[in-house]
């Protein structure tokens, strides 16, 4: 059997087991999708898409295939076996959840509680997922109520400070909007094309009407309608045409001022995360390592963690290294930290005055190490003299401890790091097109700039936070934008990008990392209305008591909590009424 890299024998076998089980599931689906009429009421519903896939009429009348656990076979429960009706270490796949029946003939006793507990796990999910997005979605909104579209374009909140300087970078209201566009230019050409008749303009005609029309144009559009017009075949007359309507659309697209932008896209954000999966860790690539996803992920990100769960780094190598494999396989030796522990076989005390470490060829070998070096990293304590035998050391102790002394000497030994950057403790290999490029599991950016045979302008991590303190802010911020953006992908839902900056902008928009919720944005507000009618009441009002604070009532919910019009919308207009005087 073929192993996999990263996979241990044993969970090779179980991946290739639950592999061919869902082989058999599909074959018995398919089987039975078939042997249906072209007339059969279940089908059609499949195969229109109006509700339910094959899968589903797979389960109704082939087989309902393996029930899983946390995203594993259902393994354990009694003593090596899942359920006291099977013997102990039963190979069979029906032991292990996997339910031969479908629901038109009924499931056995066994298969109907292996069935309950796959269905139990969704029922738990559900229910905690409700709980946890609710509540990222209330700081979201707690954080983004204030935030208002000026007359200027700026987006900013009620005391003046700039969030943005155009909304979205292009102004563009994302509910006028043609799937995030201003307008479908290529609709536009396509329609014009039907009546359009006359020759075809020339390149100077074309850009010359373009310029005209696309000067408020962000570039990126304005690109997007030069292309497309000159890739046309439209009369200078129907050109003219299009770019009219195009600049109409275009204007009628804008965001207006006092609009709630930032309501609307805490509610973008929010909504999608309640149809956000909560299974946390699925393997990225060859299964290599594990990468946290879905509701977990966008709440640690939103909440601006200092330490992610699962940090991972993508290290690309600079041009003479990522071709060769030798090279990579020396640049990821430098990179992976190698602590005495992992080089060891064993080592003895006699718990007084000395430590002997005994070290294992192969593993030095592999980690591309020799004692010598080591010594020499060791040789900087002066708790003890180091002395080399072969493939060992002796450490004798300067002054003589007793034994929970020597236990804690011996420990920070062997924690003590040889080799390699803090923190990154695993490193994985991975061609992407042809150039070899490192993947990591833990993460520490600043010291991967220092490796020799890195392209320092291509190394990634999830690790926003790292980010902030080694690259500054506006880094940071493109880093929050891509992790928000990825993690919502992932799961198939389609949030604007312009909602994504706007979140991201207004976490960084004080020069450093702000988390979301109370301890971030929404405990830093300056109204203390508003800070209390959130989190931490009484602390809040006590506080500012003491220290004499004014509440200026220029947000959302302080207007409110007094009964007062919101400063949004119709609310940012104050009218005044001049009488004329009598003479």
């Amino acid at each position: 059997m073929k192993l996999t890299r990263g996979l241990s024998s044993d969970e090779a076998l179980e991946a290739y087991i639950v592999n061919e089980l869902s082989k058999a599931r599909d074959k018995a689906g398919s089987t039975a999708d078939q042997s249906f009429d072209e007339k059969n009421s279940g089908r059609i519903m499949a195969t229109t898409g109006a509700r339910g896939s094959s899968l589903n009429i797979g389960q109704m009348a082939g087989a309902l295939g393996q029930q899983s656990r946390r995203g594993k076979r259902l393994l354990t429960g009694y003593n090596n076996r899942a359920l006291p009706h099977y013997k102990q270490h039963d190979d069979n796949p029906d032991s292990h959840g996997f339910v031969k029946s479908n629901y038109r003939d009924g499931l056995s006793a066994l298969e109907f509680f292996f069935h309950a507990m796959g269905g139990r796990e969704g029922l738990v999910d559900t229910a905690v997922r409700t709980q946890q997005s609710g509540y990222m979605q209330r700081r979201l909104i707690n954080a983004l109520e204030h935030i208002r579209l000026e007359y200027d374009g700026t987006v900013r909140d009620p005391h003046g400070h700039i969030v943005q300087f155009l909304y979205g970078e292009d102004g563009i209201d994302v509910a006028k909007s043609d799937h995030g566009e201003a307008f479908n230019i290529n609709r536009l050409i396509e329609s014009q094309m039907i009546i359009d008749s006359g020759k075809k303009a020339t390149e100077e005609v074309i850009s010359a009407i373009a310029k005209k029309y696309t000067k408020t144009f962000n570039p990126r559009l304005k690109t997007n309608v030069n292309e497309a017009l000159l890739d046309s075949k439209l009369s200078k007359d129907g050109i003219e045409v299009v770019c009219k309507k195009g600049l109409e659309l275009y204007n009628k697209a804008k965001v207006e001022p006092g609009q709630a932008v930032g309501i609307v896209t805490a509610q973008s954000i929010g909504e999608p995360g309640t149809q956000m999966t909560l299974r946390t860790f699925h393997f990225a690539g060859i299964r290599e390592r594990n990468v946290t996803l879905g509701l977990p992920r966008l709440i640690e990100l939103v909440d601006a963690r200092k330490k992610p769960v699962t940090p991972t780094m993508d290290i690309y190598l600079d041009e003479e290294s990522k071709t060769s494999r030798e090279k990579a396989i020396e640049i990821a030796r430098n990179v992976l930290q190698t602590k005495v522990s992992s080089v060891i076989d064993h080592s003895d005390t006699n718990y007084s005055t000395e430590i002997d470490l005994f070290f294992n060829s192969k593993k030095l070998k592999d980690r591309g190490l020799t004692v010598e070096e080591i010594d020499q990293v060791l040789q900087s304590n002066k708790k003890f003299k180091t002395e080399q035998k072969g493939e060992a050391l002796h450490l004798k102790l300067v002054d003589e401890s007793d034994v929970p002394t020597v236990i804690v000497i011996r420990n920070k030994v062997l924690n003590t790091t040889v080799k390699g950057i803090p923190d990154i403790t695993r490193v994985t290999l991975v061609q992407k097109e042809n150039d070899w490029v490192i993947q990591t599991t833990g993460s520490n950016l600043a010291k991967v700039f220092e490796v020799k045979g890195i392209d320092k302008k291509n190394v990634r991590t999830n690790n926003v936070f790292e980010i902030v303190s080694t690259l500054g802010i506006e880094a940071a911020r493109n880093a929050l934008i891509n992790e928000l953006n990825s993690t919502l992908a992932d799961q198939g839902l389609e949030v604007d990008l312009r909602y994504i900056m706007l979140v991201s902008d207004l976490m960084c928009s004080k020069g450093y990392m702000q988390q979301i919720g109370r301890h971030g944005i929404a405990g830093s507000k300056d109204s203390i209305l508003a800070r209390a009618a959130f989190e931490i009441t009484v602390p809040t009002i006590a506080r500012a008591a003491l220290a004499g604070e004014i509440e200026n009532l220029k947000g959302v919910t302080e207007n409110v909590i007094v009964g007062s019009n919101i400063p949004i919308g119709s609310g940012t207009v104050d009218l005044y009424m001049q009488i004329a005087k009598k003479n």
